[in-house]
């Protein structure tokens, strides 16, 4: 559930149920999605769409626009409805989802922002971790400054920023690195890399290549939507492998 921030808001974006996150000894992650399908304007995005994901691995969502990458991550995120499938190891409380928008209160600064998303998600930081995670984005000196006042850029890094303390382990992420510049882009491969490597999961909707080696990178392309009508229900005699949709080792 989406969770009302003070302020005018740029956009809608990270969702965190205020359950406490997954403790760092937890059982090996998963997520499992099994015969996914997804119908817009009466036509199939995708359908039949199967893949598993393990504690450190990451998904990179590939696609022209419209072929369904957005609709997929909200699909997981718990915000759109499943015209059919199963989706397992993606209960709210377990995940940090980034969408297009940033998420942000404007009148707030960069710190307050981080420490009202922290606070919500159940996660809040000590002063000393919240001038970290600033600096972990290339935002310590602008920790002050109110985000209406940041640059593009900017307000991206302190979006990634929040999913990156939200101590969550399955990062859904929608074109992440919109509006970063190529110190940006290291910024967010560093955040990717670490938080993978601490036994995390992630769901990227990207165009750029994610530079991460073999097997932690896999991908996972959507194609056009599909002609075939939304009220055609999926054969049962079908295997559970993507109809609309390839699967490929990320290079």
């Amino acid at each position: 559930m989406a969770h009302r921030e003070r302020g005018d808001l740029d956009g809608r974006a990270a969702t965190d149920a205020p359950d406490a996150p997954d403790a760092p000894d937890a059982p090996r992650r998963a997520l499992r999605v099994e015969r996914l399908g997804c119908a817009r304007g009466g036509r199939w995005l995708f359908r039949d769409l199967s893949f598993e994901l393990h504690a450190g691995q990451a998904l990179a969502l590939r696609g022209p626009n419209g072929s369904g990458k957005s609709s997929l991550l909200r699909q997981l995120a718990g915000l759109l409805p499943r015209e059919h499938g199963v989706v397992e190891g993606a209960a709210p409380a377990s995940l940090a989802y980034l969408a297009h928008q940033n998420g942000l209160s404007l009148d707030l600064s960069a710190r307050e922002n981080l420490a009202l998303a922290t606070r919500i998600g159940g996660h809040a930081l000590p002063p000393a971790a919240l001038e970290t995670a600033l600096e972990e984005v290339g935002l310590r000196q602008a920790a002050a400054t109110p985000a209406r006042r940041l640059s593009q850029g900017q307000r991206r890094r302190l979006a990634l920023a929040r999913v990156r303390a939200s101590a969550r382990p399955l990062w859904l992420l929608d074109e992440p690195t919109a509006a970063l510049d190529g110190d940006g882009e290291q910024v967010f491969a560093r955040l990717l890399t670490a938080h993978l490597e601490s036994g995390g999961l992630a769901v990227v909707a990207t165009h750029q290549p994610l530079a991460l080696p073999l097997p932690r990178c896999i991908a996972l392309t959507l194609g056009p939507a599909s002609s075939r009508p939304a009220s055609s229900r999926p054969d049962p005699g079908i295997a559970s492998a993507p109809v609309v949709g390839a699967m490929e080792s990320a290079p």
